[in-house]
């Protein structure tokens, strides 16, 4: 299977926890754009890629800003805002280069550091307290009653840690009114915390108990814990002694967790399916959870494991829908119609 090196690039990209990472706060607060651009979900993936590109991997490719991003809504304002984007991209390399020359400097920015020490503190303790009940859940000795109790904390645990992620980093709307709680949304709609954060909600108030919906949560826990045992232990003995071999295995296999992960999201739409025919079904569930699975389709964090995934499954089901059902090439193809848009 040849793939083309930098589409790779750019999905790992798209998946990196940037909020665990401490570097991405002191680069993004070090970006002077307008207010407006810098709430565009657009213009943070921008950035996001050139953070990937000078802290993670030198060897990808970042395209200049497209027009409309930097034109954005207000024309009359257009110049200025191209001017501040460009600014705020080389404030941001003057930022990384001098925290790579100066490190960790104390002062009058130790307030934000002690701040996102405590944030980051504190997902670590929810994730990890997330892994060990997800765990203690999927292991088959645990009696029945304790192990169905771990399977919703696990969800509650991960979902808590999703919205708590999107406080620290959109905060709330700027009024509660229709149109500032839609624009809030869309800026929150395709990020991972928020997609995290509904697939929970879906499991977590369904009386089915499906012990295969833990993959996702329990590779997504073991992920964060691992980077910050990593950026915060790596000076200590028993980290290096009992953990480390594990953690770095955890963050150089990113990409292999997060396909995983995405086959196991895929696999739950077709037991929901199947569950459809059984005395447990949920329609209603089973309706949110492929709205859902069809967000992951689009979605940049999530888009380009879940279209490998689907195409994979076209190219094996298709060749025996034209050889055996060939009738229904119409209804499937006004499927994948509806899935594109």
């Amino acid at each position: 299977m040849s793939e083309d090196p930098q589409k790779l690039k750019k999905i790992a990209a798209a998946a990196y926890d940037y909020e665990n990472d401490s570097r991405w706060a002191d680069y993004w607060s070090n970006i002077l754009i307008p207010p407006h651009m810098a709430s565009r979900s657009d213009v943070v993936d921008h950035f996001k890629r050139k953070f990937y590109q000078r802290y993670i991997d030198p060897d990808l490719v970042v395209e200049a800003m497209p027009s409309s991003a930097q034109t954005g809504s207000a024309k009359p304002t257009s110049s200025s805002a191209s001017s501040s984007v460009a600014n705020g991209e080389a404030r941001a390399r003057s930022a990384g280069s001098t925290a790579r020359t100066s490190g960790t400097s104390a002062g009058s920015g130790s307030n934000a550091t002690s701040l996102r020490w405590d944030r980051h503190t504190i997902q670590f303790s929810v994730n990890a307290w997330v892994f060990i009940v997800a765990v203690l859940a999927i292991f088959p000795l645990v009696p029945r009653s304790l192990s169905n109790r771990a399977y919703r904390l696990s969800f509650m645990g991960t979902a808590c840690s999703s919205v708590y992620s999107l406080y620290a980093l959109y905060g709330r709307p700027r009024a509660w009114t229709l149109q500032a709680v839609q624009v809030y949304f869309q800026s929150v709609i395709a990020t991972k915390d928020f997609i995290y954060f509904i697939y929970c909600l879906t499991f977590v108030t369904s009386h089915l108990c499906l012990k295969f919906a833990l993959i996702p949560i329990l590779c997504r826990s073991l992920e964060r814990v691992a980077k910050f045992l990593r950026h915060n232990f790596s000076r200590s003995t028993l980290y290096r002694k009992y953990l480390e071999d594990s953690c770095v295995w955890v963050e150089s296999n990113n990409t292999t967790l997060s396909i995983l992960s995405s086959h196991a999201e895929i696999g739950l739409g077709w037991l929901l399916i199947v569950s459809l025919f059984s005395w447990q079904r949920n329609i209603v569930q089973t309706f949110m959870y492929w709205q859902l699975l069809k967000l992951m389709y689009h979605a940049p964090v999530t888009a380009g494991y879940h279209q490998s995934v689907w195409a994979k499954i076209g190219r094996t089901i298709n060749p025996l829908i034209l050889r055996y059902a060939p009738f229904l090439n119409t209804p499937v193809s006004a499927i994948q119609k509806w899935w594109s848009r």
